[in-house]
């Protein structure tokens, strides 16, 4: 299966190049690159920029789980994936007709997207965005820039995520580190990996549970207590903060409780993330980082309501008392 690689863009140097993603974070550094009008296919998961929703959709996931509860999707993806079933459906009819130049999808989640493997029967060329740290998602910006003909663009978009990366940082450098679980699903509950681990560390917290780089890996919520988090953040990949703050999670588990938008900010590769980095670190340090305005809801337990303090624009109070 051929991969995208600097001799791609000069393969193409001076066409018309088409390119469809099948991976939302993909789609993003696009948009980002200033390159949408390159695209002329997408992913039904690619929702962000707006305008994307316009194009023909050439991939969807087989099964509804708008419909489902988490333990049901849980169960679902478990058995699909031991079984090794794709959970995801690509229009060959479609994609033909779209005549692209060059694919773009992943190979890191089978949970997430499409895999480049599954298109190894269309002779499509792809290139697979696999980033599993901060760092690598930046390198992911230059490298989808250098496919796209936009090197330059690329290489100075990645060095503004590094930089406003190392500006959150310093801002909380040399202050109290709270203990921070972030839920990557909610029920059953899993632990952060890949980059989510970097990103409470850079807001200047202290992750429990999870390693940075590695899978997020199923936990239980005794676990969870055992660790003493300060901050619970309901992040579950895929979901806005209105679903997170849905999702039933033990009262006891920490002090203070949060559902953010996973979806935009904390679960995409993508420069995104960003903000939330600077969400988590408003949360953990209002005086030191201002809020960035990005949904949150700040779900507070009876047991310890008084013990939360009230946030300002982006993460909205409400008393929401969770399933025990």
């Amino acid at each position: 299966m051929p991969r995208s690689d600097g001799s791609w863009a000069a393969r193409y140097a001076g066409e018309a190049v088409r390119v469809v993603s099948l991976l939302p974070s993909a789609t993003e550094i696009v948009a980002e690159l200033d390159c949408l009008e390159l695209l002329v296919g997408r992913s039904e998961e690619c929702d962000w920029p707006a305008a994307v929703r316009n194009l023909p959709v050439v991939s969807r996931a087989r099964v509804d789980t708008a419909s489902l509860s988490s333990r049901e999707v849980d169960d679902v993806v478990r058995e699909a994936v031991s079984g090794g079933r794709s959970l995801y459906a690509v229009d060959e009819g479609v994609l033909d007709e779209l005549r692209p130049d060059l694919v773009l999808t992943q190979d890191l989640c089978a949970v997430c997207a499409v895999a480049s493997g599954e298109l190894c029967a269309l002779d499509v060329p792809t290139l697979s965005v696999d980033p599993r740290t901060l760092e690598e998602i930046a390198v992911s910006v230059e490298r989808v820039g250098e496919a796209l003909g936009v090197a330059e663009r690329g290489r100075d978009r990645a060095a503004r995520i590094r930089d406003e990366i190392e500006a959150v940082r310093g801002a909380t450098r040399g202050l109290a580190r709270p203990r921070v679980f972030v839920a990557e699903w909610v029920d059953p509950p899993y632990a952060p990996g890949h980059w989510i681990p970097e990103l409470v560390d850079v807001a200047g917290g202290e992750n429990v549970l999870g390693t940075a780089g590695e899978h997020s890996l199923p936990v239980d919520w005794d676990a969870v207590r055992a660790a003493q988090p300060d901050l619970l953040v309901l992040a579950p990949c895929g979901y806005a903060s209105e679903r997170a703050a849905r999702e039933p999670f033990p009262t006891d588990v920490a002090p203070r409780v949060v559902a953010v938008d996973a979806n935009a900010y904390y679960a995409r590769p993508a420069p995104r993330v960003v903000e939330g980095a600077r969400q988590l670190a408003h949360l953990m340090h209002p005086a030191e980082v201002a809020d960035p305005g990005v949904p949150g809801i700040e779900l507070t337990p009876a047991v310890s309501a008084a013990r939360i303090p009230v946030y300002a624009r982006g993460t909205r109070r409400t008393a929401i008392r969770p399933r025990s």
